[in-house]
C-alpha cells in the first residue's frame, strides 16, 4: 500500500518512509501541499500521514482541501499536543493524530490501524496500474519497462524510481528539490547535479530506444514528464 507524508522537516520525512519501507509499505515523502495535490489526484495514495504546522498551506488547512476532494484516510501528526489541535484535525476529517516525538512501533501500530478500519485489511497491497505513454509501457508490479518496439529497457533502481516519480507528475513541473529528496534512498550522497546526472542517464535509455523529447527541462525550474500518461 502507497502511504504518502506530508512533512517539511527532511530528515524526519526521510525517517518515516523508511520505517513505513521497512514494515513493507511503499512511502513517498513530500514538503508541501503543492507537491502533495497532484500525488492525490493520480488516485493511487492509499493513506496520509500529515504534519500539521507546515510553511505556507497549514496542515489543518490540508486536511480541510483532502476531505473535500478524496476519502483516503490520515493520520495527523504534530509537535503540538493540545487537546484544542487534536479536536479540530478529527473534526475536520483526520482519521488520527500522533504527537512528536513518537517511536517506529507506534507509528506503524497506528498507520495498520487505520487502514484495517478503512479497508478491511492491510495486506497484501493492490496491484499497481500498468503505465502507458507514446507506446511505452511500465509494468509497476514487475518494475518493467518496455519500449515501444516490445523490447525490454533495462533501468537501474535509482532510475525506475525516478521515471515513477515524473510520471507520477507527468505534464506538471517538477522541481529538483523534490526529484532530489525521492533520490535520496537510492543515489548516496544526492545532490542537484547527482539528480541531473540521473535524468540524463535515463533520458539516454529513452532515446536509444526511440524516445523523443520525453523528459524536458524547464529552465530554472526542474523537468516536466512531457506525454500524457494511462493508468490501467
Amino acid at each position: 500500500m502507497k502511504i504518502l507524508i506530508v512533512e517539511d522537516d527532511g530528515p524526519l520525512r526521510l525517517l518515516i518512509a523508511r520505517v513505513l519501507r521497512d514494515h513493507g509499505f511503499e512511502a513517498v515523502g513530500v514538503s508541501n501541499g503543492a507537491e502533495m495535490r497532484p500525488l492525490i489526484e493520480n488516485g493511487d495514495i492509499q493513506l496520509v500521514v500529515l504534519d500539521i504546522m507546515l510553511p505556507g498551506t497549514s496542515g489543518l488547512d490540508i486536511c480541510r482541501w483532502l476531505r473535500g476532494h478524496s476519502t483516503v484516510p490520515i493520520i495527523i501528526i504534530s509537535a503540538r499536543a493540545q487537546e484544542t489541535d487534536r479536536i479540530v484535525g478529527l473534526e475536520l476529517g483526520a482519521d488520527d493524530y500522533l504527537s512528536k516525538p513518537f517511536g517506529p512501533e507506534e507509528l506503524v501500530a497506528r498507520v495498520r490501524a487505520v487502514l484495517r478500519r478503512a479497508t478491511g485489511q492491510v495486506a497484501p497491497a493492490p496491484r499497481e496500474p500498468t503505465l502507458r505513454f507514446a507506446g511505452w509501457i511500465i509494468d509497476r508490479d514487475r518494475r518493467e519497462l518496455t519500449a515501444p518496439d516490445g523490447s525490454p529497457v533495462a533501468l537501474s533502481g535509482a532510475e525506475y524510481d525516478m521515471l515513477i516519480t515524473l510520471t507520477d507528475s507527468a505534464q506538471r513541473v517538477v522541481s529538483r528539490d523534490f526529484l532530489l529528496e525521492q533520490s535520496r534512498e537510492r543515489v548516496s550522497g544526492a545532490s542537484d547535479r547527482a539528480v541531473d546526472v540521473l535524468v540524463s542517464r535515463l533520458r539516454a535509455k529513452l532515446r536509444a530506444h526511440g524516445g523523443g523529447e520525453i523528459i524536458k527541462t524547464v529552465r530554472g525550474a526542474g523537468y516536466m514528464f512531457v506525454p500524457h500518461v494511462e493508468r490501467r
